[in-house]
């Protein structure tokens, strides 16, 4: 019974979190519950959720993206130029997904095909994108964006309009992951990538297909990001990588790989956006968030590590025990 209990409560522990952690939001400020808070909250979270997701996929594969941040700007302020330009929210949209998925099909090559670590790659893809996105602008923000804010501010009845973009995504994703033979594959590559290999799953393609995903959901959050914000920021949505990476390894994602869901993904977006709302309410110093964060990313990356070897030593003491019987 308690080997049961155990398993369930770590099995919902970040759920159990997340409940508390809104219980304790909403005691410690008055506005937390207010209705407008929330739909702000929705809107800031609609941005960390699409990245947590092609984080999570990165991750599970035993990969990462830490260009995120600089794709989605350069996107962002591609699909709102084009947007001035043509008055078209159908270019703007292709645009927009098409320069992310360009900009990580060149991360799965150098990753895939030339075996260059991926945090050194999307590394070099960070500082690349930021470049791109400062010189096509010329360092400036693009102001007046008209219609184009509605992606980011825009209603459906009571419904923000990129909480409706997230749901719609959130199908898509768990459906991917858990219902076909690539999102099988990505959990068999993170866990053991030769032995993956060995049961005939195409590592590279896979490579190539989370990054793609990746750059989907990275373009869809770079026109949210720009029309939430009224303006196409070329040095926006810095540090976002590690609000994705955040999301996804509170919500149990291993960092090792081969383990993560999208429950989970949503929970710790969530988590993460209560905290970042709950402490802009009280006033904390953006400086001390940021500390919060990064105290938040090394605790969870510590639970995940000392959780697989508690489970490595668990099965080694039963081999041994097992051997020793056999030999009796």
């Amino acid at each position: 019974m308690k080997s049961n209990a155990s398993h369930y409560l770590q099995k919902f522990s970040i759920y159990i979190v997340l409940i508390v952690l809104f219980i304790v939001c909403s005691l410690l400020s008055p506005y937390f519950l207010n209705s407008n808070n929330l739909i702000n909250v929705s809107r800031q979270l609609s941005v960390g959720i699409l990245i947590a997701y092609g984080e999570m996929i990165l991750i599970i594969s035993g990969f990462l993206d830490l260009s995120v941040g600089s794709v989605l700007a350069l996107a962002g302020v591609m699909s709102v130029s084009v947007y001035q330009k043509t008055g078209s929210m159908t270019a703007a949209v292709i645009v927009a997904l098409m320069v992310a998925v360009v900009c990580n099909v060149v991360n799965a090559f150098f990753v895939g095909n030339c075996n260059v670590p991926a945090f050194i790659a999307t590394l070099g893809m960070q500082q690349a994108a930021r470049g791109i996105a400062l010189y096509y602008t010329d360092g400036q923000n693009i102001l007046q964006l008209g219609d184009f804010v509605r992606v980011g501010q825009g209603m459906i009845g009571p419904i923000p309009i990129p909480v409706i973009l997230v749901v719609a995504v959130t199908v898509i994703v768990w459906y991917i992951v858990n219902h076909t033979r690539y999102g099988r594959g990505i959990y068999a590559i993170g866990g053991n990538r030769s032995a993956a290999e060995a049961s005939g799953i195409n590592s590279i393609k896979s490579i190539y297909k989370s990054y793609i995903i990746n750059g989907l959901l990275v373009g869809l959050a770079g026109m949210i990001f720009m029309a939430r914000n009224n303006a196409g920021l070329p040095n926006g949505a810095v540090g976002y990588e590690m609000t994705g990476l955040t999301a996804a390894i509170v919500g149990g994602t291993s960092f090792t790989g081969g383990i993560g869901t999208v429950s989970g993904t949503i929970a710790g977006a969530f988590i993460i956006g209560f905290l970042e709302n709950v402490m802009n309410l009280m006033g904390v110093n953006s400086y001390i968030q940021q500390i919060v964060q990064g105290a938040i990313i090394v605790l969870a990356v510590s639970f995940d590590v000392m959780s697989k070897s508690k489970k490595a030593s668990k099965v080694i003491i039963a081999k041994d025990e097992s051997g020793e019987q056999a030999k009796q």
